[in-house]
Formats: C-alpha cells, structure tokens, sequence
C-alpha cells in the first residue's frame, strides 16, 4: 500500500523518497528560458504551466506550484504518489519533480494539442476538427485508461475528477488522462471511503457529490460525461440565465425517450459519421451515468462495448423521473457551489462557465492566451 503523505515544506518532501525524476532548479530555469512569460502555456489554481525543452531536445511542461497553495502542497504529493506508481498508454507520463528553496515544480511529457476540452469548446480559433473516427478514439483510450486504473494496476485509483481539461491530446490525438493531485486509493475490500468532496461540478457523480460516497464507480459516471461531451462538442452545462440551465444529460435522457439520440451529435460533423457507433456510444453514456451506482458497468466492459466485442445493455431506467431529479440534483449542487466558494478552498468548479473555468491543478487550462500560443507554429 503506499502512503500519501501531508506535508507543509519541501523539507517535509524532500524527506519522503519519492520514486520518481528528480530535476534540478537550473536545469528547468533552463528548459523554459527563466520561466520565460513567452513560454507559459496555462494558469491554474495551483499555479503557472510552461511548455520548455530539456538539453536532449525532449519537449516537456512544467507545472509550478503556486507559493500561497496550500492545498497545491498536498495535490503536489499525491500526484507523484499515485502517477509514479502506474504507467499506461492513456495515463500521461511524469519525468519527475523539482524540490529546491521554494520551489515545487511538476515535469510532465508535453501535449502537443493541449487538452480535450480546449479540442471541443474552447475559444473557436483553439479548436480542432475531430471527425468521428477521432472521437471514438479518443473516447475508447479514456476507458481503456480508467481501466487499467481501477482493474489491471497493482494499485487500484479512483482518479475523482475526470473531466475534459484533465484529458490531454498529443501529437496524434491519442488521449491520456491526466492530474492526479485528487486522486485516491480504492479500499482493497472494494468497499466505499468516505471523503471530503473535491472535483468538478457537472462531472461528479450523485452519490460522491451529495454523500462523500466514493468508488471507483464515480469515475464512471463521470466517464460518461465527457463522452457524453466527446459525442456533441459541447461542454455539459449550457445556462443562459439562472432560471434557465440545460444539461447534456437531460437532453440525452429526452432524446432517448423520443428515440431520436442522433440530435445529439456535433453539428459540425455533419453527416461524416457512423450512424450506429454514435447511437452505441450515446447509450453506454446513459449507462455510466445512471443515478444508482451500482447498475454502472465496470470500465473494461465499457471498453468492450465501444469496440463492439460485447453488446450494450439496454437502458432501464424510468427516463422521466431520472430527467427530473438529474435535474434538481445538478440545481442544487450549482446553489451550494457559489455559496461554498465564497467560505471553503474546495476543487469544485462552476457549472456555468465550462469554457473558462479550471480546477485547481488543471495541466492546461482551457483559455490560454500566452505569447507561446500565438507563436507557437
């Protein structure tokens, strides 16, 4: 079992064995020119991301842990904790870690096309033309990652805050989940922990979001979200006015009852799609986000239905009353959040701004308007 550790210095870290890369500061200083402002590539909550380049040419992107974050001090551990621990195709890779005078400094592999959510709904020139087979790639990479994290890893995570900005994109489109600071250690008898609630409104899971009730299957629900997302290029909240918050999950839930699930596909794609794939993705999406748990399917089984080895279970729900208490579920959450962030530091993000907000240690934030971006071709 390893340990996460709370730690308030980087004497406190330093002392911790952590097994991962070690960096030096110059080394980095070097790799970004100084921390160059051309360089900076995002700003989260837990401080400035730079993309920089290593003496072997290596591209890497270097997260800086804000001096006043606290709670970036304990994600800052967990994340080495748990990202040094699993390595897969999907999961992005960490080189290592700088802990020098006051600095503590994440180095990851670089992204080259950013992060999921920049792909699909972030400002129009950012965005990127994804055709269906893209999609559904991407789409079945999360899964396959989700899986190795919650079956196949000697170390059974739930990684609690799957969402598209912690979804990254490399040179090819290939997806790798991404931020690990929430990340916990599933119990060995499979039984539920009990936690304090951090993540990202719109993407939590009824169950984790109300109770603190927390098993690998919150990340299915949350899973099906951003395929959800994936399916029709647009963020899962769209609010006009208080009054007025429409969800992704309500229209599928809608659209499914009148059995027209195809309104839900990206405009944009036009008729270039597979007609059959998009109608299978939507309904596995309605099975990850059932309300009850435990009628979630497991990911490898998620796996096994996008790539077509295994049929997708009807959904059995009563559609009318999951739409109405989705609905009045993500209301309350939405009035809760505002009055909560004015009193707590919690990782819990507005539900009515998806193209501008970010957690606390997003890798790439969604609105990047660096110098880099503008000169990075």
């Amino acid at each position: 079992m390893i340990i996460l550790w709370s730690c308030s210095s980087s004497a406190d870290l330093k002392g911790l064995g952590l097994q991962t890369g070690s960096f030096s500061l110059r080394q980095i200083k070097a790799a970004t020119n100084n921390f160059d402002l051309a360089n900076k590539i995002g700003e989260g909550g837990f401080g400035p991301v730079y993309k920089g380049q290593l003496t072997d040419g290596k591209a890497i992107a270097v997260k800086q842990l804000s001096a006043k974050s606290k709670q970036g001090n304990r994600e800052f551990v967990n994340e080495i904790g748990m990202i040094s621990a699993v390595q897969h195709p999907h999961l992005v890779k960490l080189y290592g870690c700088c802990i020098e005078g006051n600095q503590l400094l994440l180095i990851y592999e670089y992204m080259e096309n950013n992060s999921l959510a920049r792909a699909l709904f972030g400002p129009e020139e950012c965005r990127l033309k994804l055709d269906w087979p893209t999609r559904q790639k991407i789409c079945i990479g999360i899964a396959r990652g989700l899986a190795y994290l919650h079956e196949e890893s000697r170390l059974k995570i739930v990684h609690r805050d799957i969402k598209a900005t912690n979804v990254l994109l490399d040179k090819d489109l290939n997806p790798k989940i991404s931020d690990f600071g929430l990340a916990k250690l599933d119990e060995e008898d499979n039984t539920h922990i009990s936690t304090r609630i951090a993540g990202t409104m719109g993407y939590m899971a009824p169950e984790y979001a109300t109770r603190g009730y927390l098993t690998d299957k919150a990340d299915v629900y949350s899973f099906g979200i951003v395929a959800l997302e994936i399916v029709s290029g647009r963020s899962n909240t769209i609010s006009k006015t208080k009054e007025n918050s429409f969800y992704l999950i309500d229209w599928a839930l809608l659209l499914k009852e009148k059995g027209n699930l195809l309104e839900l596909v990206d405009p944009r794609l036009g008729s270039n799609y597979n007609k059959n794939e998009a109608i299978k993705m939507i309904n596995v999406v309605l099975l990850c986000t059932n309300p009850a748990p435990t009628a979630r399917p497991i990911m490898s089984s998620v796996v096994s239905m996008l790539e077509g080895k295994t049929n997708v279970d009807e959904l059995s729900l009563d559609l009318g009353t999951s739409i109405e208490s989705l609905r009045k579920f993500y209301q309350t959450l939405e009035e809760e959040g505002a009055q909560e962030n004015q009193t707590q530091s919690t990782l819990v993000e507005s539900l009515r701004l998806p193209s501008s907000s970010s957690s606390a240690a997003d890798l790439y934030p969604i609105n990047l308007s660096s110098s880099y971006l503008q000169n990075r071709d």
